[in-house]
């Protein structure tokens, strides 16, 4: 890493492609092997609290709270960015992703590096995102010399960004710390991103497609709807397959279905394997609403974005 090569890590949320975030060149190749656009920046990762003055000019002190609650963790705080950190990393913008993953293997590899690096996902641009590091393989092979292999992420979908420049805290990307955790430490309101297209993208997943299978994707509002689809594209000759609740697999009367799990974080956990899993052996993917409410609104950021909005 420190000599410019470029890895595949394991972090809780998904594997990350990672650079060190110091070397343009490196950080330049992360981008080619992925052929992710050059104006959407990367989140850099650290080992350590004690890190963060390496990467970021300061940061208003009453987010220590915020650090000291879910760092590490799935949380990326957006904080100004110092002069050393070059500008492929955060598409030229004056600010900086830090996060600090708890992934026991992530940790030791980023502990063994001795820089920051600076990590997207570790999949091909617009692709789903990887869980296993046999994901990782399906879209890197040939494109980077190394995966480290540290079983399933426990999480399951990338971070929370929260952009902490303003007075009021902004959640960029939801994730598996929502809002209403935040709030609840921070003991302030917490403002969500408006979803409006933006010219410049303070953080990853807010521009681009992103998460998307290689065939076609719906998300369907209930259970009811998800079948009269699946039977739809049956009858058209279709291979279709449902991702639903476990609870709902008894209602499919035979269906094809992909338990995702019971609760939100199983789910969350889920998904993605869900969705590489579908893509292989289906080619139509229906996708249960899974709610609007925690972790269940971040996973469907991520599920909405692979169905490019298409809803039945």
């Amino acid at each position: 890493m420190r000599a410019g090569g470029v890895v595949a890590f394991p972090t809780e949320t998904v594997y990350g492609l990672a650079a060190n975030a110091f070397d343009p060149q490196a950080v330049r190749a992360v981008f080619a092997a992925k052929g992710r656009p050059a104006d959407n920046p990367l989140i850099v990762h650290l080992a350590s609290k004690n890190d963060i003055p390496l990467v970021t000019s300061g940061y208003d002190k009453k987010y220590d709270a915020l650090i000291a609650a879910f760092m590490p963790g799935p949380l990326t705080l957006v904080m100004p960015r110092k002069s050393c950190i070059p500008d492929e990393v955060t598409a030229g913008l004056d600010t900086v992703g830090v996060r600090i993953p708890s992934s026991p293997v992530g940790s030791r590899f980023l502990a063994a590096c001795k820089v920051p690096v600076a990590a997207p996902s570790a999949n091909l641009s617009t692709h789903i995102s990887p869980t296993t590091a046999e994901h990782v393989y399906e879209d890197m092979k040939g494109r980077i010399p190394l995966i480290i292999d540290g079983g399933e992420c426990s999480v399951g979908i990338e971070s929370t960004v929260l952009d902490i420049t303003g007075e009021t805290p902004v959640v960029l990307r939801p994730g598996a710390v929502t809002a209403e955790m935040i709030a609840g430490v921070l003991n302030v309101d917490v403002k969500a991103h408006s979803g409006k297209v933006i010219a410049a993208a303070p953080a990853p997943g807010m521009k681009y497609k992103h998460y998307a299978p290689a065939c076609d994707c719906v998300v369907a509002s209930d259970m009811s709807a998800a079948l009269a689809c699946y039977a739809e594209r049956l009858a058209e000759g279709r291979s279709p397959m449902i991702l639903c609740r476990s609870e709902n697999v008894k209602k499919s009367g035979g269906a094809r279905c992909i338990a995702l799990g019971q609760d939100d974080a199983e789910v969350c956990r889920n998904m993605y394997a869900a969705l590489h899993n579908a893509e292989k052996i289906a080619d139509y993917i229906i996708c249960e609403d899974l709610g609007d409410k925690g972790v269940a609104a971040s996973v469907m950021n991520r599920v909405n974005k692979a169905a490019g909005g298409k809803r039945i």
